[in-house]
């Protein structure tokens, strides 16, 4: 395997004995590649010392923590609290162990966040000095997450407010040497997604940008998504049917999409768009040669509904910088074109 990636939760309120069983099942199963990254998800509330050094001792090489905003009551407002002072204490407890690289989280467009309180949260994450960060939007949906019933949306932010937040984000961070990937990820010059960034070769998955060039991807746990060339498969999504299907049939996935050449053609076009802000059409004419009437009326309905969006270059479509915020609309838009009849819905 070239990464392991222990998330979708909070793999740290495991014990160390209890981490130890599992990683010596994993590391058993599964063989390690030259290139082995082994990352962890860790809220610095719950994680202790004895299973921070339990990760370091297997081979931990990627800390993610989650922030969101540092802002009293901003936190205050979500329900999470976390201090700058344990984030902090997580760092120099991991980095004084030799950890390589820390990926740190962030969300803009939270209750009660100001351009003040979040140019401060931006002030204490550059001190922490992060390899990697990632800074998304939040999204309110309240009829999906019963956590965010709590919060009121006249104490969200506006649109207007959303984008220059975000933009500030990216201002912050470009101007003290951090490097764009995408639509909302940051890097050093020296970590592995900006490397990958300058040669081409970033990529998007489940978890967001990154430099892994694996065509497989095996989610385990309850709901985890797994992804193969023909397709996907996602486990059954309660803990308890999880484990019935494991224990009865050995076969955790519950339901699953074949993916079509033409299926496989608009995900490589919204990956392209999404993490290099281009259509490539001489690589994608190269890479799917019986499919030229679909690349070509996708590159005319772009052209077609967004004129101003994009200009031609020698190897097709790019992006203008000042549109580039745009790109996850515009890839929402490619992926309707598909149930409009271009293509089959493409698995996104």
């Amino acid at each position: 395997m070239t990464r392991l990636h222990l998330g979708g939760g909070t793999p740290t309120i495991l014990s160390s004995k209890t981490m130890s069983l599992l990683l010596d099942d994993l590391f058993h199963s599964f063989q390690q590649s030259e290139t082995f990254e082994f990352s962890v998800e860790i809220d610095p509330t719950e994680a202790s010392n004895s299973l921070l050094e339990t990760l370091v001792n297997y081979g931990l090489n990627r800390a993610s923590l989650g922030v969101q905003d540092f802002a009293p009551n901003v936190q205050d407002a979500i329900g999470r609290h976390q201090s700058f002072e344990q984030t902090q204490s997580v760092i120099t407890f991991l980095r004084d162990r030799g950890l390589a690289a820390v990926n740190l989280d962030l969300l803009y467009g939270l209750p009660h966040q100001t351009a003040d309180s979040f140019r401060q949260t931006l002030d204490h994450i550059i001190g922490l000095k992060p390899d990697r960060l990632a800074i998304y939007g939040y999204a309110h949906v309240p009829w999906m997450s019963k956590r965010q019933v709590m919060i009121k949306d006249a104490d969200l932010p506006d649109n207007e407010t959303r984008f220059h937040l975000a933009r500030l984000a990216k201002d912050s961070l470009q101007d003290e040497g951090f490097q764009a990937i995408g639509i909302d990820h940051f890097a050093r010059p020296h970590d592995a997604l900006a490397i990958a960034q300058n040669n081409g070769q970033v990529r998007r998955n489940f978890q967001g940008y990154t430099d892994d060039q694996s065509e497989t991807l095996i989610g385990f746990g309850a709901s985890a998504i797994s992804k193969f060339a023909q397709g996907y498969l996602q486990n059954a999504v309660a803990t308890a049917a999880y484990q019935d299907r494991v224990q009865s049939t050995q076969l955790a996935a519950h339901k699953g999409y074949e993916m079509t050449m033409p299926d496989r053609l608009m995900s490589r076009i919204i990956e392209d768009l999404l993490c290099r802000f281009t259509l490539r059409f001489t690589s994608l004419s190269r890479d799917f040669p019986k499919h030229q009437d679909i690349l070509t009326a996708v590159r005319i309905q772009l052209m077609r509904r967004f004129p101003d969006v994009f200009f031609i270059n020698d190897q097709g479509l790019e992006m203008r910088d000042w549109a580039k915020p745009l790109v996850r609309i515009i890839a929402q838009t490619v992926d309707s074109f598909s149930a409009n009849g271009v293509v089959h819905s493409a698995a996104i």
